[in-house]
């Protein structure tokens, strides 16, 4: 049966489109074939994007044995490994599901709401009054200290900070569509040593690899029962068999958090700090709810002030950082929105185009934080973080970031746009994020009666 229509222009034009102005072919195709088209971008396989609830609801929910994720995220697997939580499926997803879903619930986040106030005191003390500075080598800093952080239980040492500067190098490989392009096409990654970007990139991750076998490796040796970072709760769990998990799934795993929770909420801290800056009566508006917070209160309660929730829920909206959810291989065929889909067809939602239909988001590209307060999305309306049995598994503890982060940057300083700067989303690896440069200015401290973050 006939798939939903497709731009006429070559595979290879397809491709380079995707890489170079996702955005763009996606709000062109959308405005010419509506809720539901076809993208020619890699393989024999056409990638089939959908921006309506109800479609997007039968894909979450579809049967395993008619779609399934396993194997559609391999652009991913010479990063994070075979046994990445987003590359595995079945009852083997489930089983690693279960396995890392308590680290990141419960009383474990008041632990991790110390370690997120005072690395970002820590950054926020090296910022020079007066001097425009990248917001975005900030917010990297403090998400990727947080991370290795609360995963390893470790604030120094020469086994983090390698790690902290590998991982940044890695990360940087994919920082602009041009370095993402190696990703997409094959034929670039040939290993020419480090004269080749493939090979800088292999190279750097066997070192990576070699620090987080030594550091499992120093665990098992030595075990603590009192360490309760999330290696540690990884590397005691049990399945329902009794069994732990390998120190290859460990490895796996690790990359899997610390690629996932450092890259996006570095992007999403980012941008929120744009949106809040760009529109003085956000500004305005946070600092009010900000400043009426008890002196005495704790984390959990910052991280449910009304409108800085709706700030980062709004962030997330009109800019997601990933701009697709993970997608589906049709396995049986599957009929969604008048299609029958044959094996072989991948289906993804377009979390993008989703988040900018006029029905759910009047005025899709303004900045509104409010629409979060006036009205409850459901899961398949708004899915910043994905959705089904794919959902982010860090969303709780990537949430509760982005808003002690905030509320800590905006109780202690005042910041300011540098003039005429032009801040505009750009591709980063397989994510979106802000464009770079050095477009924030600190003015100085903030004065104020209260200090609704920190200790």
């Amino acid at each position: 049966m006939k798939l939903p229509e497709s731009p006429q222009t070559p595979k290879l034009i397809q491709l380079l489109q995707w890489i170079f102005n996702p955005l763009k072919l996606m709000e062109t195709s959308a405005k010419a074939y509506g809720e539901c088209f076809s993208l020619q971008l890699t393989g024999n396989n056409p990638l089939v994007l959908f921006s309506n609830p109800q479609a997007i609801q039968e894909i979450f929910t579809a049967p395993l044995e008619e779609l399934d994720a396993k194997g559609s995220a391999q652009l991913l697997k010479s990063l994070l490994g075979d046994n990445s939580l987003i590359l595995l499926s079945g009852a083997s997803h489930q089983r690693q599901r279960r396995l890392l879903t308590p680290p990141f619930h419960g009383d474990r986040m008041k632990a991790y709401g110390q370690i997120i106030t005072n690395i970002t005191h820590e950054v926020i003390s090296k910022w020079k009054i007066g001097e425009p500075f990248s917001i975005r080598d900030s917010m990297q800093e403090i998400s990727l200290k947080v991370i290795l952080q609360a995963v390893f239980g470790l604030n120094q040492g020469e086994r983090l900070t390698k790690l902290q500067g590998l991982l940044r190098s890695v990360l940087e490989l994919s920082g602009s569509p041009l370095r993402a392009s190696i990703t997409f096409f094959p034929i670039l990654q040939v290993d020419l040593g480090n004269w080749s970007p493939w090979g800088i990139f292999l190279r750097q991750m066997q070192q990576i690899d070699e620090l987080l076998y030594s550091e499992i490796q120093e665990r098992r040796d030595r075990p603590d029962a009192s360490r309760s970072d999330i290696l540690s709760l990884m590397m005691s769990a049990r399945d329902v068999n009794g069994e732990p998990m390998t120190d290859v799934e460990l490895r796996d795993e690790l990359m899997t958090l610390l690629v996932a929770g450092h890259e996006t909420t570095a992007s999403a801290l980012t941008w929120a700090i744009y949106w809040i800056h760009h529109l003085p009566e956000v500004r305005e508006k946070l600092l009010t709810e900000l400043d009426n917070v008890n002196e005495n209160a704790d984390w959990n309660q910052i991280s449910r002030l009304p409108y800085l929730t709706a700030v980062c829920q709004e962030t997330l909206r009109i800019y997601p950082i990933v701009m697709l959810t993970i997608p589906r291989i049709v396995k049986k065929p599957i009929e969604i929105m008048g299609y029958e889909f044959q094996p072989g067809t991948l289906l993804t939602g377009s979390i993008y185009l989703m988040h900018h239909r006029e029905d759910l988001y009047p005025e899709p590209n303004q900045f509104k934080p409010e629409r979060f307060l006036q009205r409850q999305y459901s899961q398949y309306e708004y899915l910043p973080f994905g959705g089904g049995n794919r959902t982010c598994i860090g969303m709780a503890f990537a949430m509760f970031e982005m808003k002690l982060v905030l509320a800590t940057v905006l109780s202690q300083m005042n910041l300011a746009l540098v003039d005429n700067y032009q801040v505009k989303p750009t591709r980063r690896g397989i994510t979106l994020g802000p464009s770079g440069g050095k477009w924030l200015i600190a003015i100085g401290q903030r004065q104020k009666v209260k200090t609704p973050v920190g200790v």
